[in-house]
């Protein structure tokens, strides 16, 4: 049976999905990782990769919350901190990848020249450890197959 796609049709500013995980869906990658509350105002103030530092405290805080949701038992929770870590890992290498964080030239739509930014390469790596930690952890896989099975069949 096909899982339900992300649901962008809902009136994300008055749904708190801690009180309504039944409208939560997992969807791919990072969707819905600046919509979904209350766990977007929870995660976003914490999330930073300029610099090593600021990644290396970032991931751990974020990946604390995801230990913290998951104990919780509050599987939306955890999956946004899983996409949070993903975000960082997926932005961080962009800005690694080209200074600007633009990977496509705005006027004519080409890719823009490669830069390499080892402080925002390495960021990129402290989010992406953490990332697949979560993405991987037992109980996270456990949560997320309940989640499945009770909402998005």
């Amino acid at each position: 049976m096909k899982r339900r796609p992300f649901d962008y049709s809902l009136d994300f500013a008055d749904i708190s999905f801690r009180q309504q995980p039944e409208l939560y869906r997992v969807g791919k990658g990072e969707q819905g990782v600046l919509l979904v509350e209350p766990y977007k105002s929870e995660i976003l103030p914490h999330w930073r990769f300029k610099s090593v530092a600021e990644a290396t405290e970032s991931s751990s805080k974020i990946y604390q919350m995801f230990l913290e949701y998951l104990e919780a038992e509050d599987f939306p929770g955890a999956d946004m901190a899983r996409k949070f870590l993903q975000m960082g890992w997926t932005r961080a290498r962009r800005y690694a990848n080209h200074r600007s964080g633009r990977k496509y030239d705005k006027t004519t739509g080409e890719l823009l020249p490669r830069t390499e930014d080892a402080e925002k390469a390495k960021s990129a790596e402290i989010f992406y450890k953490r990332y697949i930690a979560a993405r991987e952890n037992a109980e996270y896989l456990r949560q997320k197959q309940r989640h499945l099975d009770h909402y998005e069949q």
